[in-house]
């Protein structure tokens, strides 16, 4: 998987401590990302499952939060390392520019890494509609969705 950063202990990627995984590539280019460093994926560097999930696990008290870029553009790998964190016990939360009905209809390897995430904030960052008040959201446009309350993971 290529990652441009692990970082551990943040309070503003989801709920309670967080070590947050910024995978490489996005297809989006929204307009005022805070990371677009994040959009080519030759800007991260390689790294294999288990050495993320060491450096993950290297902090045991902090859950995960998958961003980026977006952690969807590797989703065949993600969902993989995603499985194996969940059995760590950890919780884990997901940025991504998609909305949830992009990824349902996109199907496959989306779906299972949806399936394998607890809470998913979705929707492109839009400038305009950008709030500084929101809690873990960049703009009004974005959702918080508890990934278990939604039918069609069922």
């Amino acid at each position: 998987m290529r990652v441009l950063n692990i970082l551990h202990d943040s309070v503003v990627d989801g709920e309670g401590l967080r070590t947050v995984i910024f995978f490489a590539g996005c297809p989006h280019f929204c307009q005022g990302c805070h990371n677009p460093e994040s959009w080519n994926i030759r800007n991260g560097k390689e790294m294999t499952q288990k050495e993320i999930v060491d450096e993950v696990l290297s902090n045991p008290l902090c859950d995960v939060t998958l961003s980026g870029g977006d952690p969807f553009y590797q989703a065949d790998e993600v969902a993989e390392l995603a499985r194996c964190l969940r059995a760590h016990g950890k919780n884990i939360w997901a940025y991504t520019g998609y909305t949830l009905e992009e990824l349902l209809k996109l199907g496959g390897s989306y779906i299972e890494l949806l399936k394998q995430c607890d809470v998913l904030v979705d929707g492109r960052f839009i400038l305009a509609e950008r709030d500084l008040s929101l809690d873990f959201r960049g703009s009004r446009n974005q959702r918080i969705i508890h990934l278990n309350q939604v039918k069609e993971l069922a």
